[in-house]
């Protein structure tokens, strides 16, 4: 049998069977497999075989990816990554203390949000945009979420908008931080459970991508105007709970709009 020729880097070497070894079928002499056995060289289930773990250092990545995504998430709020600006995933994994692979599939989940853009054999942009695309944004997000409210004001007990007090109050304590980041956050779990209450998981899933795009690039807020945008979670709240539609249809236009 000849030797197993190297081929590309990164992919495995291989045992190559000359032609003239190869049967009829295409299998090499004394080798030919019973049409009924699995084919476990392909890699297919073989029943009665004991299952294996899976790696550890899988799920271990899996982790690592999770929290380079939520800190690159959080340098887009603060804007420490700048709109505009080119990142390589070796650079950053440098900044991290990580290798540049979980960097790189963090970068690829956030260029399937939108926030960052692949620019070949360099790495990737941080999308800029503009105040009419935010705009445009908090349109969408206006359209789609302002009617479920007012449709829940009508249906839902009281009750059920009290519950959400607790994450409205965390969002002013966010805003009294002055943090965007941390207010961005507090921001969309509020706004996240409001919605949660149709009890549509597309609709939270879709609304959410908006929010989180319209979170970046930063506007640039002080603490006074963050905490003004919050304290519109409580009184909305309130309004809702008193069922008071037109009240609600006012807080929640201006909330977009601002």
């Amino acid at each position: 049998m000849e030797q197993g020729v190297q081929g590309p880097p990164g992919t495995p070497v291989t045992a190559r069977v000359p032609d003239r070894q190869r049967s009829a079928g295409g299998a090499a002499p004394g080798r030919e497999r019973d049409a009924a056995a699995p084919d476990t060289a392909r890699g297919e289930h073989t029943h009665g075989e004991r299952p294996v773990p899976g790696p550890r250092a899988a799920v271990q990545r899996s982790s690592v990816r999770g929290q380079i995504l939520d800190a690159l998430r959080t340098a887009l709020v603060t804007g420490d990554l700048k709109p505009g600006e080119v990142y390589s995933a070796p650079a950053l994994g440098e900044r991290f203390g990580v290798s540049a692979t979980p960097v790189r599939e963090a970068m690829q989940q956030l260029t399937l949000e939108g926030a960052v853009e692949v620019v070949p054999n360099r790495g990737f942009r941080v999308v800029e945009r503009g105040a009419r695309e935010l705009a445009e944004l908090a349109e969408v997000r206006a359209l789609i979420e302002v009617p479920v409210l007012l449709r829940l004001a009508r249906t839902l007990p009281a009750g059920r908008w009290a519950g959400l007090r607790p994450l409205a109050e965390e969002t002013v304590r966010a805003a009294a931080t002055g943090c965007p980041a941390a207010y961005a956050e507090s921001d969309r779990a509020f706004h996240r459970a409001l919605l949660a209450l149709a009890g549509n998981e597309q609709l939270v899933r879709i609304a959410e991508d908006l929010h989180r795009r319209s979170q970046w690039p930063p506007v640039r807020r002080g603490r006074a105007e963050l905490l003004a945008d919050a304290a519109e979670h409580v009184a909305l709240l309130d309004a809702l709970a008193a069922g008071d539609a037109d009240a609600a249809r006012g807080l929640i236009g201006g909330h977009f709009a601002g």
